[in-house]
């Protein structure tokens, strides 16, 4: 059953990032409206894999090593 979920979520995958390279060479209007719908997942999925990102954004810009 796994399988079969990984098959589709690679297929529709495959499908959307076609969608992309079709559209940003002028493809027909549905194509555009798959490639939106590919960006906003790929957002999401990338904010949700993204740990603890809830506070202001404190890191390793400020550490340069060079300022003193």
């Amino acid at each position: 059953m796994i399988l079969i979920v990984l098959t589709a979520v690679l297929i529709l995958t495959a499908g959307g990032c076609a969608c992309l390279f079709w559209a940003a060479r002028g493809g027909p209007r549905w194509t555009h409206t798959v490639a939106r719908a590919t960006l906003a997942a790929g957002h999401v999925t990338t904010a949700l894999l993204r740990p603890g990102r809830s506070g202001s954004r404190t890191g390793s810009t400020s550490d340069d090593g060079g300022s003193d």
